[in-house]
């Protein structure tokens, strides 16, 4: 039998070629690197342009730069180090860079610097461009919200009712040494009263120790127990108060924040590893879709869907100088202030409330027959009739405001003889007569709301919602492994976040 050796295919590593491929070779037609360099060149960049000086040494071009970070989010080459390896090893980066090799730090500064206040047009101008094509509109949009872990330590909290609480604890060791204070002090001490929580600061309180420290100091009547809590208080107040003062600023409408970002807020995450509803410093983003493409964002250190809708939608008009014509969302955008919004902006919502779905079914009606939607209303008396047939008169208006400094009107109900009721306890808790409120406006709001969202092109909306909006997400987060910002501060994280956009709507248009 012959012996049979393994056919292997030449293999000469150090042949030379007459004529070397090029780059341009190298990269097959359908790569999706060459989409992104065909939009880049034929979108608006002049914002970004004008975001470099005459003066000083020349720079990479802009361009260059542009293309290079793009295509980096668009594979999941978020480092600025990555990139820059990439520029010189990648064949598709080394094409698109022209065989050009800017550092990290170049990178890294165009990014954080030159993009500040032109990635946004940029995002919009790709935008317009897929519009153009037919592949999204602008008028039909469906938003939704999701929170990315900031790049903070999650143990560098600041918590606003701590700083309350300490400074609660102040106030009280500052009245306590205040009343000893005028009970050993002379008449010729003159001692006045001391700051309240209202007019405390740090100039406040330095007053106030400097006027302890003139009545009991030098006092041998004062034992060395008020002595010590003096020196304490004399030298730590003064500068604890200006340091919750800074924070508070800080604060402003938030109940916390990262010392190592500022901007981030404590927020419950989705993704609890440890299952034990920690919280970390996040930002909460918003975006409009249509057909999975990014029509826009905004990023919010507020957690709650609700108060973010009216300058989301503020950015939009911005963009495109007009609201959307239709806008879809969930149940965490049904309030009465956004739906007064959309009401105003003239945009026909597809925007459920909190009870909509459990109100749909009608085993949930039957099992609270008591429920103040539930009682019938009396128009010419102005009154709601109670489940024993009682007259629940009106009592008064009383005006409420949100969070978000938005008023309410609520008109209340009260009958008038509950004691000796049958269903005394079954129809309400309280201990008293009946009481209810109702947000005439808000009901109205709801009502209209119920109808859209039940018509046949309001469940064609709200079954699109859930293929549409969500999966970008999904796409972002699990697909492309994108759970944490890399940069500090809200503004660069809109501009990291604006990156992702324009990588995801790009892959989009690629598949």
């Amino acid at each position: 039998m012959a012996n049979k050796k393994p056919v292997f295919k030449p293999y000469y590593q150090h042949q030379l070629m007459a004529f070397p491929p090029t780059f341009d070779e190298l990269i097959p037609a359908d790569h999706t690197v060459r989409l992104v360099d065909k939009i880049i060149n034929v979108i608006n960049v002049e914002p970004l342009l004008n975001a470099y000086h005459i003066r000083g040494a020349s720079n990479y071009h802009p361009i260059l730069l542009l293309k290079v970070l793009v295509y980096g989010y668009v594979t999941n080459t978020y480092s600025s180090r990555k990139l820059a390896i990439a520029c010189r090893e990648n064949v598709p980066f080394m094409w698109l860079s022209g065989m050009s090799k800017p550092d990290h730090n170049t990178i890294n500064r165009f990014r954080g610097v030159r993009l500040k206040h032109a990635l946004g047009s940029v995002f919009e101008e790709v935008v317009k461009y897929l519009a153009e094509e037919g592949l999204l509109s602008i008028d039909e949009v469906y938003t939704d919200g999701t929170k990315i872990e900031a790049n903070a330590n999650k143990y560098t909290f600041v918590w606003k009712k701590s700083i309350q609480t300490n400074k609660a604890k102040m106030q009280k060791q500052l009245d306590e040494i205040w009343n000893y204070a005028q009970s050993v002090a002379t008449v010729e001490d003159l001692l006045p009263e001391p700051p309240t929580a209202k007019t405390v600061s740090p100039q406040s309180i330095q007053a106030t120790v400097d006027k302890l420290n003139e009545v009991l100091a030098n006092n041998d009547q004062v034992d060395k127990k008020t002595k010590a809590k003096l020196h304490y208080l004399t030298k730590n107040y003064p500068e604890a108060i200006g340091k919750y003062k800074h924070q508070e600023e800080i604060l402003a409408e938030r109940n916390s924040y990262s010392k190592s970002d500022p901007d981030a807020t404590f927020m419950r995450m989705k993704e609890d590893h440890m299952r034990n509803g920690q919280l970390k410093p996040a930002y909460n983003v918003q975006i409009s879709t249509s057909n999975q493409f990014i029509v826009n964002y905004t990023i919010h250190s507020n957690p709650t869907d609700t108060l973010t809708l009216k300058s989301h939608l503020e950015q939009h008009e911005n963009s495109f100088n007009r609201p959307p014509k239709t806008l879809t969302a969930d149940a965490g955008y049904g309030s009465e202030e956004n739906y007064a919004l959309l009401e105003q902006k003239q945009v026909e919502s597809f925007v459920k409330f909190n009870m909509f779905d459990k109100q749909q079914n009608t085993h949930y009606n039957q099992k609270y027959p008591f429920a103040a939607n539930q009682l019938f209303y009396h128009e010419q008396k102005d009154a709601y009739i109670c489940p024993m047939g009682q007259s629940m008169e009106f009592v008064g208006i009383v005006k409420k405001r949100t969070a978000s400094g938005f008023e309410q009107q609520v008109r209340r109900y009260q009958a008038k003889n509950c004691n000796n009721c049958l269903l005394n306890g079954a129809c309400h808790k309280s201990k008293g007569d009946r009481l209810i409120e109702i947000n005439e406006n808000l009901q109205r709001h709801k009502q209209k709301a119920h109808h859209l969202l039940n018509t046949e092109q309001g469940i064609r909306h709200r079954k699109k919602r859930c293929h549409d909006v969500e999966p970008v997400f999904a796409n972002i987060k699990q697909n492309h492994g994108f759970r944490r910002f890399m940069l500090r501060g809200k503004q660069k994280v809109e501009i990291e976040w604006g990156l992702l956009a324009i990588a995801q709507n790009i892959r989009k248009k690629a598949a």
